[in-house]
């Protein structure tokens, strides 16, 4: 039984501002209808025997995951596991976790491991390739998806090959070499036997739990604690890995725990085009640049500019006379960089995070499991926000020690509770929550519920929240 797992964690630092820590890269869009998680499922999914699927990833990104599987067509019928881990610990325990509940689906699973963040647009010859995977990790190879490099790329690993694997395509890996600098690379591509180290991987269940006994048994013992303490939160659709048992795994990759160790690992090298998306350099790659080497997302208009890269997400953004650039606009941060420098946009993220900055965190935009909320305005004593409920959901019942809150309906109709009264608002009607005010708002129509609120107040942090009850288990 083929099962593809999907990683889908790190905060894609370096695609700041559009990637947040609340809102990390597989969920970026990157100028189409699906976001980049979305297009990793839709490509693995015709390959799930059994339509069965898995996707690792944090705790605090189960309600989105869940929308982007609602929301995807290829997905509708397909049985896809959330596991949750309270906390990155890289890929090897998150791998070892994925492993052992592919074994409980079926002993003879083979799991086709992929993370949620990379670009593949020939899905066809992909597939094919999984399956050439597939076939040999049942006869108990562990087998790693190679590229064959088309640039002297130095933001990759590499992968040195040996000898065929007789009676299959794949070859013999002769050792692992971290990012080269720009000579080495050059003298990789010329020598013809290296490929890209993509991060995919197919193995059986069973080969990969033994060669994580063989290689790395800490990580194996962590992952096994952590498997058998969630058991009791397992349902249909998610798994709360134990944040104790899965906080005592050794920080590790996959690569270093079992790949460079082991003696049963293959290369297949696959010509389909592939990115990572690992920089905005990388992703102004993957789109069509005109006459002068531009390439744009959203409105923009370029006077004289030469390989630049513009996305703007909600104006006009213009450039006069630049080149090499990255420009990216969002609604609460600009970044200007060099495309040379695409690397160290991380560095950014470092220093907000540093200084407490929700910049790196959040966006203006926030999304939670009833819906979304947007910081419209904010300043001393005040704050602006436009919130959307989806229909049915509803908010927690909650307080705030700091703030009250005024609230006028734009479209839908509102339930609130406010204390012991509970009540309806229509649209253009308005309500006033007090400090210190147990409330809730819910959406009960079919339509979404639109509206202003206003909060004044001494502290206006979104940690002035008292729960009192939460349909989302917050």
């Amino acid at each position: 039984m083929l099962i593809p797992v999907i990683l889908s964690g790190g905060s894609g630092t370096r695609l700041w501002p559009v990637s947040r820590e609340a809102f990390p890269k597989p969920f970026m869009k990157l100028g189409s209808q699906l976001s980049l998680l979305q297009r990793t499922l839709q490509r693995a999914l015709p390959l799930a025997e059994g339509q069965r699927a898995a996707i690792v990833t944090n705790r605090e990104y189960f309600f989105k995951t869940r929308e982007e599987i609602d929301t995807l067509p290829a997905a509708q019928g397909q049985r896809i596991m959330q596991l949750l881990e309270p906390v990155g610990r890289n890929t090897a325990p998150a791998i070892a976790i994925a492993a052992l509940w592919a074994q409980a689906q079926s002993p003879q699973a083979v799991l086709l491991v992929l993370p949620a963040d990379h670009l593949i647009p020939d899905e066809a010859a992909f597939q094919a390739a999984a399956r050439e995977a597939a076939a040999l990790a049942a006869r108990g190879s562990i087998v790693l998806f190679g590229i064959q490099p088309t640039t002297p790329e130095t933001g990759f690993g590499y992968i040195e090959t040996g000898a065929a694997i007789e009676g299959s395509p794949a070859l013999a890996v002769k050792r692992f070499i971290e990012k080269p600098d720009s000579a080495r690379a050059v003298q990789f591509l010329a020598a013809g036997n290296f490929v890209w180290n993509s991060g995919m991987f197919c193995f059986g269940a069973a080969t990969i739990l033994e060669a994580l006994r063989r290689h790395a048994p800490e990580v194996l013992a962590g992952a096994q604690a952590a498997w058998e303490a969630a058991q009791a939160t397992a349902s249909a659709e998610k798994l709360l890995i134990d944040a104790q048992a899965f906080a005592a795994c050794p920080d590790i990759s996959i690569d270093y725990a079992v790949m460079e160790r082991a003696d049963n690992v293959t290369v297949l090298p696959s010509s389909f085009r592939w990115s990572d998306i690992g920089s905005w350099k990388a992703v102004s790659e993957q789109l069509e640049a005109d006459a002068d080497g531009n390439t744009t997302l959203g409105e923009t208009m370029l006077v004289g500019a030469r390989n630049t890269h513009i996305q703007s997400e909600d104006r006009l953004v213009a450039a006069v006379g630049v080149d090499n650039l990255l420009v990216v606009d969002t609604p609460d941060a600009l970044l200007v960089a060099s495309k040379d420098a695409s690397q160290q946009v991380k560095e950014i993220v470092g220093r907000l995070k540093s200084r407490g900055h929700e910049a790196a965190r959040l966006h203006r935009t926030v999304s939670r499991p009833w819906g979304t909320y947007t910081v419209l305005q904010e300043g001393p004593r005040f704050k602006i926000k436009r919130i959307e409920v989806k229909p049915k959901q509803a908010l927690s019942l909650q307080m705030h020690h700091h703030r009250s809150e005024h609230w006028v309906v734009v479209s839908g109709t509102a339930r609130v509770t406010c204390d012991e009264r509970n009540f309806l608002v229509a649209a253009n009607e308005s309500t006033y929550i007090p400090i210190g005010t147990k409330h809730r708002l819910e959406n009960p129509g079919v339509v979404d519920l639109v509206m202003i609120e206003v909060q004044c107040g001494d502290y206006l942090g979104e940690d002035d929240i008292v729960r009192f009850d939460d349909v989302y288990g917050r």
